[in-house]
């Protein structure tokens, strides 16, 4: 079963990077609400493609849970039923949890997607912590984490609905992005950790401390950003999608901090870059490191003068997560160094 958990173990870090994917994609298109409830969507396991499958209407069939919009407001079926010529109250409840009641099918699709993808994820997450069973009396640290892994992955599900429940509560999403932060780098400390269970020579402990304070410098810089992202959020909504240009025209303290970070965060990165050259230990995934810094750097500097094109923003946070996962795998190498480690 061995060599099957490391296998299982990239397809899961694969499958909750395309989650962070969609996710962002969300909240890009802003579908946090295209699915109104959780974990079905309108009531329903398949969403509707049409409004008409959420307004009322003679001889048609329900089932209990299913959502209709009835004069602007959110009703759930009691019971499974039939509607009769004309509409009755007493077939129906209003729905308690919030009162946004508006139906786009392209929002309601995007965010179905992006559940369907955590539900995937979380099926691979389950099947890895069954497999790490197999881990059991040589390492139990793998199947513990193997679990804990699941049970973040049901904390993101409960988390995800609060989002939701709250009507996209800003600090709920930052919160959110942050255990799926958590969650990558588990993930990747499984499938480095199955790697070397050898014997290794002894970690490069100034390494590992310049690549703990980048890494940390990186989630800084997440949080920080999601703060600006909050902001952009509350501007979008004041001067509508059509006026980007507007929406950071006034920014907060935390933008010009943001922005000017990323200056002291490129330039530690060069300077491991400098040392690990100097060295000669390898290291090679730092060069992705740069390629993603440079990325995210350039989406930034398209977001705020060019008015945010398309895709910009899911790129910009994509591009941050991806940038943990390298460094915190390289950390992990840091940590627990050989000569000719082992790749993904």
């Amino acid at each position: 079963m061995h060599k099957h958990f490391r296998k299982i173990a990239k397809i899961s870090l694969i499958l909750v990077y395309l989650v962070i994917i969609a996710g962002a994609f969300v909240r890009m298109t802003g579908s946090g609400m295209g699915c109104p409830d959780w974990p079905k969507c309108f009531g329903y396991y398949i969403p509707p493609t049409e409004e008409s499958a959420l307004t009322w209407d003679a001889g048609k069939e329900f089932k209990k849970g299913q959502l209709i919009i009835f004069e602007k407001s959110l009703k759930s079926a009691k019971s499974d039923f039939t509607t009769a010529e004309s509409y009755n109250e007493k077939n129906w409840e209003n729905y308690t949890k919030h009162d946004y009641a508006i139906f786009n099918v392209w929002h309601t699709w995007i965010e179905y997607i992006n559940r369907l993808l955590g539900a995937l994820a979380g099926l691979a997450t389950l099947i890895l912590a069954v497999i790490s069973f197999s881990y059991w009396k040589k390492s139990k640290r793998i199947t513990l984490l193997s679990w804990f892994v699941v049970f973040g992955m049901g904390f993101q599900a409960w988390l995800g609905a609060t989002v939701v429940y709250s009507l996209l509560a800003p600090y709920r999403i930052t919160l959110h992005m942050l255990m799926a932060l958590v969650i990558v780098a588990v993930l990747f400390y499984l499938i480095y950790y199955t790697s070397t269970l050898r014997v290794t020579n002894s970690g490069n402990r100034k390494l590992a401390v310049l690549f703990s304070v980048a890494l940390v410098f990186t989630l800084i810089q997440v949080v920080l950003g999601t703060q600006v992202r909050e902001f952009v959020d509350l501007q979008s909504d004041i001067y509508g999608s059509q006026a980007k240009n507007q929406w950071l025209a006034n920014p907060t303290l935390q933008f010009y901090i943001h922005r000017s970070f990323s200056a002291v965060v490129l330039a530690l990165n060069l300077y491991i870059i400098f040392l690990i050259a100097k060295l000669k230990v390898g290291f090679r995934k730092i060069k992705w490191v740069i390629y993603l810094l440079v990325l995210e750097i350039i989406s930034g500097i398209a977001m705020y003068y060019i008015d945010f094109p398309f895709g910009s923003q899911t790129l910009h946070l994509v591009v941050a997560a991806l940038l943990f996962g390298v460094q915190f795998y390289l950390l992990l190498e840091a940590l627990k160094w050989t000569k000719s480690p082992k790749t993904l």
